[in-house]
């Protein structure tokens, strides 16, 4: 679990860092839209109230509430299935991204009321309206991870039979 531990709060860190740093340190609040390498790459300020795509956003303090219960919930879900079912170090370091990440959206849930969005890219003649964070890809990487790298012994030992 100290894996786990340490990674969470490295991406936990990383995501709260970056979201102080583009919306304070560069005044992306103010500004709206910071361009970083068009088209590729901009910093677009959007207050996300609900979930991914700004689904379930209607009713914002209740969201904001429920969301933050939400992902707590899968956060303590997946500490226990470490606990019962441990996986390999590949599913742990994915349970720590994706634990970091949801840290980092009720983080800004409970200071800002919303989620701080700032990431957004677009190629190849494709304008891409929506806005991510750090915490976003960890959440959707650390996901993955766990899909793929599931429920193997860490120790690699097996259980004795009876």
């Amino acid at each position: 679990m100290r894996m786990v531990a340490i990674t969470a709060t490295l991406i936990f860190v990383l995501d709260q860092v970056t979201k102080y740093w583009v919306v304070h340190g560069l005044g992306l609040d103010a500004k709206g839209v910071i361009e970083v390498w068009p088209p590729f790459l901009e910093f677009r300020m959007a207050w996300n109230y609900g979930i991914n795509f700004g689904l379930f956003s209607g009713q914002a303090d209740l969201t904001r509430w429920v969301l933050i219960a939400v992902a707590l919930g899968i956060v303590l879900f997946v500490l226990v299935w470490l606990r019962r079912d441990p996986p390999g170090r590949p599913g742990l370091l994915a349970a720590g991204v994706l634990i970091g990440g949801a840290l980092g959206n009720v983080v800004d849930r409970l200071v800002y009321g919303a989620v701080a969005d700032f990431l957004n890219m677009s190629c190849c003649g494709i304008n891409n309206p929506y806005a991510f964070n750090v915490a976003d890809i960890a959440i959707f990487a650390g996901a993955a991870g766990l899909v793929l790298f599931p429920g193997t012994p860490a120790s690699g030992k097996r259980k004795k039979r009876a």
